[in-house]
């Protein structure tokens, strides 16, 4: 199977798990953020148009299920799915170490970014929820991303 087909297959059963753990069994917290991860692995495979735009479909259904900061999930994850696909150009090979950072600077910059813009009486405190929750949330991505990319063979140490 080409890699390209593997990587959208990824992300459809990662989307439908998505929606199972956080609005079918009401997991919350409790269960990793897949849509995160699904557009962390797809950006490094597709290019920069395809991973925005699938960060802004995923922001918008993230969005669609909190009215109060409507806008802040779309631009969120608009803005991952841009800088996962730079990171494509920018460094070369998947070793261990760029894909654990590059799974918990994804999901950081992404609760960063979140943070930054819903509104003054939705935010928590930056440390709480920024420093402590996205970085435990990103260490939660990065173990999922790479058990996921070791078994889709995604992982590799040269591209091509």
């Amino acid at each position: 199977m080409r890699t390209d087909a593997r990587v959208w297959l990824l992300v459809g059963v990662l989307f439908v798990l998505h929606l199972m753990l956080h609005v079918g069994l009401g997991l919350g917290r409790e269960a990793p953020d897949l849509l995160t991860v699904a557009l962390l692995l797809s950006a490094r495979e597709v290019g920069m148009g395809r991973a925005g735009a699938l960060g802004l479909f995923f922001g918008l259904l993230e969005d669609a299920l909190s009215v109060l900061s409507f806008g802040a999930n779309s631009v969120a994850m608009t803005l991952i799915g841009a800088l996962g696909a730079i990171t494509r150009d920018l460094f070369v090979g998947d070793s261990l170490l760029f894909l654990v950072s590059y799974f918990v600077l994804g999901k950081w910059v992404r609760d960063l970014v979140h943070w930054i813009m819903v509104g003054d009486s939705l935010r928590q405190p930056f440390l709480d929820q920024v420093m402590v929750q996205g970085l435990i949330g990103g260490a939660y991505a990065a173990g999922v991303g790479i058990v996921l990319m070791a078994l889709t063979g995604l992982w590799r140490d040269v591209p091509g």
